[in-house]
């Protein structure tokens, strides 16, 4: 089985490459379908949340509050706080559902996609954590691809994801903000095996997918 991390900054377009990289074959998981999981009342994760942030955070429902969540870590300079509990759990969400694909399928292509590969592994080494799950997590898996645009391409698709009515100043500030606390594509493609340029229309675009899945057919088969 091969195992590939799929990443790339908001707005760049990691989840239209999951739909073309489902369709070729491959296995994919999100991770923030992930989070969500680990979220839910019951959860150990959904316990700390509520520890941490307080009640506050809670629905009516008993389901967490995510978009006041995000506020609370993204305005309330939380966010460190709220990743080192989620993404240790996220990480080994993952492992676990890798293992499922691979007994199933040993010759498998199992996709990882999320945000913030690199990103966790930089935060875990900025909080001093030389040896834990986090610092690791670039190393579990076989190649990395990093899908790029530009930055204000990225901002344009959040907004136009978010709003589908017309611009909205204040969902592109959002944007920025959150393009700020990840790495540039120049840092991400240092460190990637594969790079999808993403400024074109779908058809250029897949046409990309198709030169990356050939090649981690071909790398898979050698493994």
């Amino acid at each position: 089985m091969l195992r590939v991390g799929l990443t790339g900054g908001l707005g760049s377009g990691k989840s239209t490459v999951v739909k073309m990289l489902r369709k070729l074959g491959a296995d994919v998981i999100e991770a923030d379908e992930l989070g969500r999981a680990v979220m839910e009342p019951g959860q150990h994760v959904y316990e700390e949340i509520v520890a941490d942030f307080g009640p506050e955070v809670v629905r009516a429902d008993g389901t967490l509050d995510r978009a006041r969540l995000a506020e609370m870590a993204f305005r309330g300079g939380r966010l460190d706080e709220l990743n080192a509990i989620v993404h240790p759990a996220v990480i080994a969400a993952q492992g676990d559902w890798m293992r499922q694909i691979f007994a199933r399928n040993h010759e498998a292509i199992a996709v990882v996609e999320s945000a913030l590969i690199f990103e966790v592994e930089r935060d875990a080494i900025q909080r001093g954590d030389s040896e834990g799950l986090l610092t690791y997590w670039r190393r579990r898996f076989d190649r990395v691809i990093v899908v790029t645009a530009p930055d204000e391409l990225k901002i344009a698709r959040y907004v136009a994801r978010l709003s589908p009515s017309g611009w909205s100043e204040a969902i592109a500030a959002d944007a920025r903000s959150r393009l700020s606390r990840q790495m540039t594509d120049a840092e991400k493609v240092a460190r990637a095996d594969d790079v999808l340029e993403n400024a074109g229309s779908l058809a250029e675009l897949q046409k990309k997918v198709d030169v990356v899945w050939a090649q981690l057919l071909a790398v898979g088969n050698k493994s």
